[in-house]
């Protein structure tokens, strides 16, 4: 929920190889967004597929989005997400105090399995969102 104006907000960056996909910028962003919007908005880091204009870029690997996933995780960014590839591990929502799986995600499909009443099953560890 962002602190001021009561809206639930996530935030999604499509990364595009060797345009906003280095180790500084991508700490830049992440420290921004844990100082200004704080810890708990999610972030989504997504895929590029070369189309239409921009075929002269790779796509992004997984492994791309895997190390972009780690340093906002680094930077105490609670829910980080990867998208637009198969990656269930970065797809799906784990609790922060515990580790306990609380959303499945798989594409665009999404199931609940660890999260009741906005708190993780396992540890009762209250979850941001709205529930």
């Amino acid at each position: 929920m962002d602190r001021e104006t009561k809206i639930w907000l996530e935030i999604t960056t499509l990364l595009i190889p060797g345009r906003n996909d280095t180790d500084a910028m991508l700490t830049r962003e992440c420290e921004w967004i844990r100082e200004k919007l704080g810890t708990d908005v999610p972030v989504h880091f997504t895929a590029f597929h070369p189309e239409f204009r921009m075929l002269d870029h790779p796509p992004t690997s997984v492994g791309t989005l895997t190390r972009a996933r780690e340093i906002a995780r680094h930077a105490g960014l609670r829910f980080v997400y990867t998208g637009n590839v198969a990656d269930p591990d970065g797809q799906s929502t784990a609790c922060p105090a515990c580790g306990a799986r609380l959303i499945e995600r798989t594409w665009h499909a999404a199931k609940v399995v660890g999260l009741e009443q906005g708190h993780c099953r396992k540890c009762g560890t209250a979850i941001a969102g709205v529930w």
